[in-house]
């Protein structure tokens, strides 16, 4: 069956042809682990993994390369201001060796807990220094990088094209209007390969240029062109990636091999928050530990997601998530009745929904439209093993453990009389003392999701 993705490069739905027959090759941009990662980002590596599990479901072999930036990310899309590791590693008091080992172990737990599957390659941009080194120096040598007293600029005038991906107009563009001028750089909107480190730098190498640490861009041209070649097929990332980092390592690679590396550009929309945008100074900013430590399965975020096709804004609320938690259980509970179910189902019937499952998923990961053929399959009058056995094809694009039965277990006593007793503060409008006896409910292992039913007990994962 045909797969159709909506490519960012010509603004268009288009049928997917790979390079190499049923082989598909893959790049997306992973995490910078200066901070822990919140939902928003969670959410384009759900949009990775989905886009895995539907090649595969449609026989694909994958190569899929994502990166571990842990140098290089400057706080300002410019390429202005610290690299935001040394700026975490000097908040935090630690060296950028341990930011980025802690942050990336973090990242990876996150990572198993939603179900998302592992990239066949994971490289991190320190270890592939000289990868970038090399291509900085092809492209200078190309003529479309120059040196100033600060850094190496990628010089877009001289590209047929800059704006490509993101429909930037140069000419009707202000200086400054995107990045602070730079009186050495020949344009505004040149952008640093390599940076030169001042003495006191936390993060630096040798090179031509003396000692100085590569700009955020060039990490992913020369990592994916030494893992896939100059084309590889497909290229992931959020939203925001398009008019800057995304734009610029189409320029790279234009600058070093005259290609635009990728073939279809894949791009997931913004996640916000009851309605707004995720930001600190709105407290807004949650993480699957939040998720989870309000006693929910961390894949009730996952099956959340599939609620809004991933070209949409997905608006994140806490009731979204309680009613997605009350669908997950009763798409379980569906599974275990069919796998229980004695009774016959027409092979039309399966067809008939496996087709429509398949075709769903094949437009453009039409995922909330793949999700009502599964409930569809769910409520189907007749109990058979045959639906339970769909569905478990169905779950492996789904990713949320449709076969997880639910676990019952008697609660310890002591944990009881403790939840007993915070009842009866919650009552009484004592919260200082309801809050102290959740805490040490937490402390026996067990966490308090209160529903509008009342309290309810669930061992911590």
């Amino acid at each position: 069956m045909d797969i159709f993705f909506y490519n960012t490069l010509h603004k268009q739905k288009e049928l997917f042809k790979p390079i190499k027959e049923s082989e598909a090759t893959i790049y997306s941009c992973g995490p910078t682990v200066y901070k822990d990662a919140t939902i928003g980002n969670m959410r384009t590596n759900l949009l990775s993994d989905t886009l895995r599990r539907i090649l595969k479901y449609n026989g694909y072999k994958l190569k899929h390369v994502m990166n571990i930036t842990d140098v290089g990310h400057l706080v300002s899309d410019g390429d202005e201001g610290e690299d935001k590791m040394i700026k975490s590693a000097k908040e935090e008091h630690k060296t950028p060796l341990e930011i980025a080992e802690h942050y990336t172990k973090l990242f990876f737990i996150d990572l198993e807990r939603l179900n998302i599957q592992t990239p066949e390659v994971v490289c991190k941009a320190t270890d592939h220094i000289k990868e970038m080194l090399d291509m900085v120096k092809k492209i200078m040598d190309n003529g479309y990088a120059y040196e100033t007293s600060t850094a190496i600029y990628f010089d877009v005038s001289k590209l047929d094209e800059y704006g490509i991906l993101s429909g930037i107009d140069l000419k009707n563009q202000k200086a400054g209007a995107r990045v602070d001028v730079d009186p050495e750089k020949r344009n505004p909107y040149d952008f640093a390969l390599w940076i030169k480190a001042p003495e006191n730098h936390l993060m630096k190498w040798d090179s031509p240029w003396g000692p100085s640490y590569p700009g955020w861009h060039i990490e992913c041209s020369a990592m994916s062109t030494k893992y896939l070649g100059e084309e590889f097929d497909i290229h992931t990332g959020g939203i925001d990636l398009v008019p800057t980092h995304h734009e610029n390592e189409i320029a790279q690679n234009k600058g070093a091999c005259g290609k635009i590396p990728a073939h279809y550009w894949i791009h997931g929309e913004y996640l916000l928050v009851n309605g707004g945008k995720m930001s600190k100074s709105l407290k807004n900013v949650y993480l699957l530990d939040d998720i989870i430590k309000k006693g929910y399965d961390p894949l009730t975020y996952r099956l959340f997601n599939f609620s809004c096709h991933y070209r949409g804004k997905l608006n994140f609320t806490w009731e979204g998530i309680e009613s997605t938690s009350a669908s997950l259980e009763r798409l379980r509970e569906g599974y275990q009745n069919h796998l229980n179910g004695t009774e016959e189902v027409p092979d039309e019937v399966i067809n008939d929904l496996e087709n429509r499952f398949h075709k769903a998923i094949n437009d453009d990961m039409n995922m909330p439209l793949a999700l009502s053929v599964v409930w569809e399959a769910v409520r189907y009058k007749n109990k058979s093993k045959k639906i339970a056995e769909l569905l478990k094809k169905f779950d492996t694009v789904l990713g949320i453990d449709i076969d997880k039965a639910k676990k019952t277990e008697e609660l310890p006593q002591d944990v009881l009389d403790l939840l007993e007793k915070r009842n009866e503060a919650r009552k009484n409008k004592n919260w200082e003392e309801s809050d102290r006896l959740r805490d040490e409910i937490l402390e026996k292992g067990y966490i308090i999701k209160d529903t509008k039913n009342g309290a309810e007990l669930q061992k911590k994962a």
